[in-house]
C-alpha cells in the first residue's frame, strides 16, 4: 500500500479518490460541473491533480456534503473562493474538527517550500563550483 503522507506534485484520480473519500465518478462529475476544477492530463490522457486541485475538491466536498449547498449554490460560493483564504480560515476556529492526516498535508503549499529548497540547493551547488575552481 502506498504512503500518501509523502508530498507529491501530482496525484492520480485513484489517489485523490482515496484521500478525499470520494468515488472517482464523483470527481469526474464535479469536473464537469465546476469550471474551477480542471485537472491537467498527462500524455496518456489520465487526470493529474495538484495540491491546489485537491484543496478545491475538499472545499467543494465541504460545501456540498457538510454545509448542504446545492451545486448552483456552491458555484456561487466558488466565485469568491481562494485556497489561501480557506487555509487561513481553517486555522482560526477553536471548534474545528480535526482533519484526516492525509488531508492535513494537502493544506500546506509544497510548491513554495519546494522552490525554496531548490533555490538553496542551487546556491549551494554554485558555491561549491566556485570553491572547486579555486
Amino acid at each position: 500500500m502506498k504512503d500518501f503522507s509523502i508530498k507529491k506534485l501530482y496525484y492520480s484520480i485513484s489517489e485523490v479518490s482515496r484521500m478525499t473519500n470520494l468515488e472517482q465518478y464523483v470527481l469526474r462529475y464535479w469536473e464537469s460541473e465546476f469550471d474551477e476544477l480542471k485537472p491537467a492530463k498527462n500524455r496518456a490522457g489520465n487526470r493529474i491533480y495538484t495540491n491546489k486541485d485537491i484543496q478545491l475538491i475538499l472545499f467543494i466536498k465541504k460545501l456540498l456534503r457538510e454545509e448542504r449547498y446545492t451545486i448552483e449554490g456552491a458555484k456561487q460560493v466558488l466565485k469568491t473562493y481562494s485556497p489561501e483564504a480557506e487555509t487561513a480560515e481553517q486555522g482560526q476556529g477553536e471548534e474545528r474538527t480535526p482533519r484526516d492526516p492525509a488531508q492535513t498535508t494537502l493544506l500546506f503549499q509544497p510548491e513554495g517550500k519546494l522552490r525554496e529548497d531548490l533555490l538553496r540547493i542551487k546556491q549551494f551547488l554554485e558555491d561549491l563550483r566556485e570553491y572547486i575552481k579555486r
